[in-house]
Formats: C-alpha cells, structure tokens, sequence
C-alpha cells in the first residue's frame, strides 16, 4: 500500500468517516495503513494526518506533536477549555495556504490505539490544536473554513 495525501478540491475531503469496529482495527489492512500513515505524516514533515486525507473514509488521525507519534482511533473531543486562542495553521491537503484559526486552549480526547485499548488524553497548545484539527478532517472540515485571517492569500 502506498499512500499519496488528497489536496483540496478533492471532494473525498468532504466526506464524514465512519467509526472503526474492533474487528476493522485489527485486521492487516487497517494496521498496514497506520504504520503507513506515521511514515507520511513524516514524509511531509506534517504533525498530524488523518485518515481521510489519504483517502481512506475511517476515524484514524496519527500525531506527532514532538514527543512521539500516536496513533488515535475513533477519537472524540469529550471537554473543551472554556478559553480559546488563535493559531497560525497550515495543512497537508491545502499545501501553501497558512491562516489564523480560533482553537479551543486544551481539549480532552478519547480514543482507542492500535490494539483497541481506550485511551484518554488532555492537550493543549500545540496539542490541543493538532487534534482539532485532525479530527475536523474525520468530519469532512478543512482548516480554510475555519480561517479568520489568512496569512497568504489561498490559491485554490
């Protein structure tokens, strides 16, 4: 499997993904295509990549905020700090485009990992708005619907 990242107009960018049952997450085909998705993530120098971006309809993001990647499956945003921020964002599928988005400070995620294990976790700053973002992808949004201030006028 070799995997090449969609860029906008692509309209696969706009499909909502559907959750993961157990059985899905472990099969070959899905751990194949996490272990794929960490390399290009990499790859394109990105902090975070969500399956749809690869066109794949599933609720997989993978993250590297620094610290190590992660990989989160059916992620959900379970808490949301009351105080949000503006952060300068760019994104994989819209290559070249840079703006200011209003982010939630920190937000609280659960998820499963690879082997299916629940797990919970609190981000915030670079974090909470990596997972924001990813999980607009699993949602069919992009980043430029979000922009308040472009930094560099799109060229879509």
């Amino acid at each position: 499997m070799s995997l090449e990242i969609l860029h906008e107009p692509d309209d696969r960018l706009r499909v909502k993904s559907v959750e993961i049952s157990l059985d899905d997450l472990r099969s070959e085909e899905t751990q194949t295509l996490i272990d794929e998705m960490f390399v290009e993530m990499r790859n394109a120098n990105g902090v975070g990549l969500a399956a749809p971006q690869v066109g794949v309809n599933k609720r997989i993001i993978v993250v590297d905020e620094g610290k190590g990647a992660r990989e989160y499956i059916n992620p959900r945003i379970t808490a949301k700090s009351f105080r949000k921020f503006d952060f300068e964002e760019g994104c994989l599928s819209v290559p070249g485009v840079w703006g200011f988005v209003h982010r939630y400070r920190s937000v609280t995620v659960k998820a499963l990992d690879r082997h299916g294990k629940k797990v919970t976790v609190k981000g915030s700053g670079l974090l909470s708005v990596i997972f924001q973002h990813e999980i607009d992808h699993l949602d069919g949004v992009l980043f430029i619907d979000k922009v308040e201030q472009f930094t560099n006028p799109p060229r879509l």
